[in-house]
């Protein structure tokens, strides 16, 4: 009976994991391959050279450069996207006055502001990164006409200055995406009962205790998964990067990520072969990064 029921499991999960075999694990390890080869991409001839890749790769200046921009985008970019988020969802169903035989109440109106925030995700990347190149230009660009309006005489050269522009485009990628954490916190904060915040307000506990005692425990998992898929984006970047900075990258590299560099690699140099070794070593580092999050984040499930 057992042999028959595992057969019957078995039936069900073969053409699922051929599937995923196929259109996942396969590309995959294709990469791997082509990682050590000299393919250019243009051809199909290419011979094998070892680690020839790996060892240039480890040599390239610009390749380290990139991967300290992605490093700065990852401790950064979650951090203050999911801030932001519980924050603002808080605010938005718990911030409110209170009311009549309510001990937590939401902001009037919040359903409005909900879709305000949500607004930018409605929206294509590209467009997002298109506007915001019109908002930074220092002769015409919103922020300059803006600072100019209120007395500032500085005009800043916000993608043309080193310094300045990997934050300029930190801070786009982290307006385009606040809003999805907003609605998707404040779903998992509407489920909380209230009653756990009625207990907590009777034991004289504020608004920042109610957060840190009963909301962040309870949206934990939530919020674990977040910062793995932020985290992940940060590893990307390559849309902002390409439509919207110097260079694109620059100005002199500032704005290089992975996977921009590994697009230029690719489809610019026809180098192929290496792109393929900068795909194996960005998928590295992102496992690298999942693996340590869900390790550090593991904690005792919480259940209401």
């Amino acid at each position: 009976m057992q042999h028959g029921k595992y057969r019957f499991i078995a039936g069900f999960l073969v053409l699922p994991l051929a599937i995923y075999g196929i259109f996942v694990i396969s590309p995959f390890v294709q990469a791997i391959y082509y990682s050590f080869t000299d393919w250019t991409g243009l051809s199909s001839d290419f011979s094998m050279v070892g680690f020839d890749n790996y060892r240039k790769m480890l040599k390239d200046d610009i390749f380290w450069e990139s991967l300290g921009h992605n490093v700065l985008l990852l401790l950064v970019l979650p951090l203050v996207t999911l801030g932001l988020g519980l924050f603002f969802a808080f605010m938005l169903n718990v911030g409110g006055r209170r009311r009549k035989n309510a001990a937590v109440a939401g902001v009037r109106g919040s359903g409005l502001y909900k879709v305000v925030y949500f607004f930018p995700q409605v929206l294509s990347i590209a467009i997002v990164a298109l506007l915001f190149q019109f908002a930074y230009n220092p002769n015409s660009g919103a922020l300059n006409s803006f600072l100019d309006a209120i007395g500032v005489s500085a005009r800043p050269e916000w993608l043309g200055d080193p310094k300045l522009a990997l934050w300029c485009v930190m801070a786009v990628m982290v307006w385009s995406n606040v809003g999805f954490y907003v609605v998707l916190f404040s779903a998992g904060m509407s489920s909380i009962p209230r009653d756990f915040y009625e207990a907590a307000l009777l034991d004289g506990a504020n608004r920042i205790q109610t957060f840190f005692r009963i909301t962040l425990p309870l949206l934990w998992d939530t919020v674990q998964t977040g910062w793995v898929y932020m985290g992940i984006m940060a590893l990307d970047g390559f849309a902002v990067v390409q439509i919207m900075t110097v260079g694109p990258g620059g100005p002199d590299y500032s704005t290089e990520v992975l996977a921009y560099f590994l697009y230029t690699k690719a489809f610019r140099d026809g180098q192929a072969g290496y792109a393929t070794t900068l795909g194996v070593a960005l998928l590295i580092v992102t496992m690298i990064f999942a693996g340590v999050v869900m390790k550090l984040g593991r904690r005792e499930r919480l259940e209401f």
